[in-house]
């Protein structure tokens, strides 16, 4: 495979995570020339900072001139609104990939707009990294380091299906206690690699972009749309939302003197680093994973009920000796 495959890149959002792509290809990677696109305060800031070698703030047809990758690094909303553009201007032999961090939605517009084949291609993908800070000022060229970066194999007329038996439990115990959640018609018995027909893992142009993410040090992983939104909405999208309600209880009960909070420890300040979240950037994915979010919700609801039931017995010794064995693997990872 040509090193050279992409040579042009345009990048569409340079904040933290746009941002930090630009700055990642600039300090691991060698002649490849950056375009940035955004507003023009942020892309002219990106370009003072030597993040992007020409900025763009107009025209999305003159962002993407030659563009050998097209990195969509913008709220799910705005990339939704967004592709039909891309793909009317994009060079055929182009590949698009979005930042998103909701993948079936995405997905399944994508489909629509790009068949695939030999032209344009389109791969969603997600990189598993990020701060509670947003903006071109918290982009980091080190932030995708040792973090996984998904990057989605199904394409969308799999997408109903549900990966796992595991979770497909899951989702059932909470659809048949709140009907939050229709299930799909079946959950396939192979594994989804094995069903799919354009499998966009073998595309020279894909190949190159995963050679640029071994570069700046993220770990390319490959999974299902609907898989990526389950495993995200547990262990990223339950995590935020868990932290603002907590946050948000706290703030309710602050007395004159600053009580509860003015004897927080730094235990707090760990639990709640997810509190000092935008929504601006929550709204869209938390519209786009509701379902999953729903579900887990009801689940984690009963957990918090179950220890309740537990403060006056010594049977929370298991909880704790699970989330201890939770946490020794998150270090392992």
């Amino acid at each position: 495979m040509s090193p050279h495959l992409i040579q042009r890149v345009t990048v569409l959002g340079t904040g933290l995570i746009g941002g930090s792509f630009a700055l990642a290809l600039k300090k691991y990677t060698t002649d490849i020339f950056v375009r940035g696109w955004d507003r023009a305060s942020v892309v002219n800031e990106a370009h003072g900072r030597r993040m992007i070698d020409q900025s763009s703030s107009g025209s999305v047809k003159e962002a993407l001139d030659g563009a050998d990758l097209i990195y969509i690094a913008l709220p799910i909303g705005a990339t939704l609104d967004l592709l039909p553009e891309i793909a009317r201007f994009a060079s055929p032999n182009a590949l698009i990939t979005d930042a998103c961090s909701t993948k079936l939605r995405i997905t399944q517009d994508a489909a629509a707009l790009f068949p695939g084949g030999a032209g344009t291609l389109f791969l969603g993908g997600h990189p598993m990294a990020g701060k509670e800070l947003s903006g071109i000022a918290a982009a980091d060229s080190d932030l995708f380091r040792d973090h996984p970066y998904a990057l989605i194999t199904e394409p969308s007329s799999d997408a109903a299906l549900i990966a796992t038996a595991a979770e497909a439990a899951a989702v059932a115990d909470a659809a048949s206690a709140q009907s939050a959640i229709a299930m799909p018609p079946g959950i396939p018995e192979e594994p989804l690699l094995s069903r799919q027909r354009h499998s966009p893992e073998s595309d020279p142009r894909v190949g190159a972009f995963v050679k640029i993410l071994e570069k700046i040090g993220a770990r390319p992983m490959w999974i299902g749309a609907q898989q990526h939104d389950y495993a995200v909405g547990l262990a990223s999208h339950l995590p935020q939302l868990a932290a603002v309600a907590l946050a948000s209880f706290l703030y309710d009960r602050l007395d004159e003197n600053g009580l509860p909070i003015t004897l927080a420890g730094p235990g707090l300040r760990d639990s709640l680093r997810l509190a000092g979240s935008s929504y601006t950037l929550w709204r869209d994915i938390v519209l786009t994973n509701r379902e999953i979010l729903s579900a887990s919700l009801d689940l984690f609801a009963r957990r918090i009920d179950e220890l309740r039931e537990r403060l006056g017995s010594r049977d929370l010794e298991g909880d704790f000796d699970a989330a201890n064995e939770l946490y020794k693997l998150l270090k392992g990872i």
